[in-house]
């Protein structure tokens, strides 16, 4: 799955950080793979201003993700989650369209 730099963020954020044993290590595996190198940290500077995260745009390109069935199958339940409660966000539209409308 290609995912640019706000769509890693987020992914990052929507991943639960409770669970089973399995769950929890396909999620830690998850997480290290959608983290940012120390090229692309360095490339996208980014800077805290507020709540807010702010890189250099363009710095860094979409990249592919492998990412497995059941680490799917958590996303979209989190993002079903988040839209069945109204509390899904503009920011994560790209998201909920490749996790959930894509299928």
């Amino acid at each position: 799955m290609l995912l640019n730099v706000l769509e890693r963020l987020l992914l990052l954020n929507i991943l639960p950080k409770e669970g089973s044993f399995t769950n929890l290590r396909l999620l830690r595996v998850a997480r290290e793979a959608l983290s940012f190198t120390e090229g692309e940290n360095k490339a996208l500077a980014f800077k805290q201003d507020g709540d807010n995260m702010k890189w250099e745009d363009n710095a860094v390109d979409s990249k592919e993700f492998e990412i497995g069935e059941v680490v799917t199958q958590i996303v979209v339940d989190a993002l079903k989650k988040l839209n069945d409660e109204g509390k899904l966000i503009d920011a994560q539209f790209s998201l909920y369209e490749k996790f959930i409308e894509g299928k």
